[in-house]
């Protein structure tokens, strides 16, 4: 079976990105993935700063994140779009992950991973910018990106008030990079 960890760029409550995100994971588990979804707001980091870190050591909540990102095969990632670029939060929790602590290498939690994107806002390119930043972020980290992503735009008028999308189409796109991680994942050796 599958191993997914989904998360959000984003901590707004009502953020585009993150309903983007429950709908490509209904598209992972469809495919009979096991998807964890979580919330970066649950797992807050300080602005990563290596004297702090020579001085403190890995902050206890990255331990966590790099734990459950070792835990799982993929990631589905929603990426906001802030200055046609990623935003300090998702910026701020790879960076934080990457790092090294005792015999245990910086890539660790990055090796072998396939990670699968979306992207949502309210302008007219959906987010696709900043998707080019995350795309090498995590290629340099070692991960495999799907080719396959859907930047949603004019997210501001896409959904309704409970959360749904109003386009089929544009849910079956956003379910669909969910499936092809799902998919890939369980074939990836």
């Amino acid at each position: 079976m599958s191993k997914i960890l989904a998360f959000a760029g984003s901590l707004r409550r009502e953020s585009f990105n993150r309903k983007a995100l429950r709908i490509a994971t209904d598209g992972a588990r469809a495919t009979g993935a096991e998807v964890t979804l979580l919330e970066l707001a649950d797992l807050p980091l300080p602005l990563f700063d290596e004297d702090t870190e020579a001085r403190e050591g890995l902050h206890p909540n990255a331990r966590k994140l790099k734990d459950l990102m070792i835990a799982h095969q993929g990631f589905l990632v929603a990426c906001p779009e802030y200055n046609s670029s990623i935003t300090p939060l998702l910026k701020n929790a790879l960076d934080w992950a990457s790092r090294a602590d005792g015999s245990e290498a910086g890539g660790l939690p990055y090796r072998n991973k396939v990670v699968g994107l979306v992207a949502a806002s309210a302008g007219m390119l959906g987010g696709l910018r900043g998707l080019r930043h995350v795309r090498e972020i995590f290629g340099n980290l070692g991960c495999t990106v799907l080719p396959e992503q859907y930047a949603l735009s004019r997210a501001d008028a896409a959904f309704d008030e409970q959360g749904s999308l109003r386009d089929e189409k544009t849910r079956k796109a956003l379910h669909n990079v969910g499936a092809r991680l799902a998919a890939v994942v369980a074939d990836w050796k």
